[in-house]
């Protein structure tokens, strides 16, 4: 008899992150994503990339060691410090950044925007 694959992964031990995505009057969306690209580095990656367009908030669980927690404010900062080193923010990650960092982390994001016009 044919033996079907487990349905439940086989490393469950890993931080996994959502991204709650506001679409306006259209209401808000917690973003499918694949568990193999749920990781902290890969979002970050694609935040920075521009694939998500309006981040709300993110939240971070782990089910084998039974802890979720809100990490908004934690990959803004995270998020900040990799605009400034890069010297560019994605458009669509700007707001997030100065909606969850106090000024000092993010206002070399918008340092460009901020400058007089000469």
């Amino acid at each position: 008899m044919p033996h079907s694959p487990s349905i439940i992964p086989e490393d469950t031990d890993h931080d996994v992150y959502f991204v709650l995505e506001d679409f306006g009057h259209l209401g808000q969306i917690w973003r499918e994503t694949n568990d193999a690209h749920a990781d902290r580095a890969t979002l970050i990656r694609d935040l920075l990339d521009g694939q998500y367009d309006e981040p709300f908030r993110i939240v971070a669980f782990n089910t084998a060691q039974g802890w979720s927690r809100d990490v908004t404010d934690e990959i803004a900062a995270e998020l900040a410090q990799a605009c400034a080193d890069r010297d560019e923010t994605a458009p669509s990650i700007a707001d997030f950044i100065a909606d969850h960092t106090p000024n000092e982390e993010h206002s070399h994001a918008h340092a460009d925007r901020d400058e007089p016009q000469r």
